[in-house]
């Protein structure tokens, strides 16, 4: 049972799943931290400072708080401001990741594209070219 686990593990599929969960939790990281310490701030610079994250919608009268942290704890809230900051944040990384793809595929294209060089004929078809062209000239 073992050796059929570590033939499964090791299969190119398996290997590949897991080389790319890796990346993409890094890549993940680096798109959170564009999103969060880069377009976010430029979004609340562009609308007055403000922090989408902190924005929610008290559910409650219990709610007083002004920060979403502490209103969290009095009571049921609506965080539609980190709703807001997680959905510009998935489509970000899906364009970034389409740009990619796309990037990719153009490669591959090129790569397609490229005429591939005509075979060498056998020695069988050489000496029959050979012999065709002695009779022509006789």
């Amino acid at each position: 049972m073992l050796k059929e686990f570590r033939e499964f593990a090791m299969k190119g599929n398996v290997v590949d799943l897991a080389v790319g969960v890796i990346i993409g939790a890094a890549f993940g990281a680096i798109v959170t931290s564009l999103v969060g310490d880069v377009i976010m701030p430029l979004i609340g610079a562009v609308t007055g400072g403000l922090d989408f994250s902190n924005y929610f919608t008290p559910l409650s009268k219990a709610v007083t708080a002004t920060n979403l942290a502490d209103a969290k704890k009095q009571g049921a809230v609506l965080a539609w401001g980190s709703f807001l900051t997680l959905t510009i944040n998935f489509i970000i990384i899906a364009f970034v990741l389409f740009l990619v793809i796309r990037a990719i595929n153009t490669l591959k294209r090129k790569e397609e594209a490229a005429p591939a060089a005509p075979p060498k004929p056998s020695a069988e078809v050489e000496l029959l070219t050979e012999i065709r062209d002695l009779l022509k000239k006789s």
